[in-house]
């Protein structure tokens, strides 16, 4: 129950832009899930798949076999970057919309100024929290995500390597 109200009262800091980062983050959330999801569930039946195709193939010299391997490992390929690139998009988006936060968080801070005057700290620290807080969230979560998205991308790369070693025409 404390992490509910907790998670409130940093919201309520924090401003409207963390809604927005929590947005992002749940979306970047769920892509790596999913990425990592098909890279050790669906990728490998679906690389045996295309790998057994090519082996049927009696042909593997002429003009039409280098044309039949670039689409069976084509077709694995854009299944494996689906959603892919799409993570490091959101990495870099995450600590922009936390300086969104620091910006509008600055405008609350020269609001108070311009009423009460720089006299009045106390009046100045919401505007100073909600300025602080969304860039830390946003860089925080940005932070964490990094090596997730290189590990998927080592991944992507080393897998559609094999792919191509395997279903080599000429061989």
């Amino acid at each position: 129950m404390y992490f509910v109200s907790d998670l409130q009262l940093y919201f309520s800091r924090g401003g409207e832009v963390l809604y927005i980062i929590l947005g992002l983050s749940i979306w970047l959330s769920w892509l790596i899930m999913d990425r990592y999801f098909f890279f050790f569930r669906v990728q490998p039946e679906m690389s045996n798949q295309a790998i057994s195709a090519w082996e049927q193939t009696d042909d593997k010299t002429s003009w039409l076999a280098v044309v039949t391997s670039q689409r069976l490992i084509s077709e694995v390929e854009v299944d494996m970057i689906n959603n892919l690139r799409l993570i490091p998009v959101i990495i870099a988006l995450l600590p922009l919309v936390g300086l969104l936060g620091t910006v509008t968080g600055m405008i609350q801070v020269f609001e108070v100024m311009a009423f009460l005057g720089s006299g009045n700290p106390r009046a100045m620290a919401s505007g100073v929290s909600a300025a602080t807080i969304p860039t830390m969230s946003g860089m925080v979560v940005a932070l964490f995500a990094i090596p997730f998205s290189t590990q998927l991308n080592r991944k992507y790369q080393t897998e559609i390597r094999t792919l191509k070693n395997t279903i080599k025409p000429g061989a």
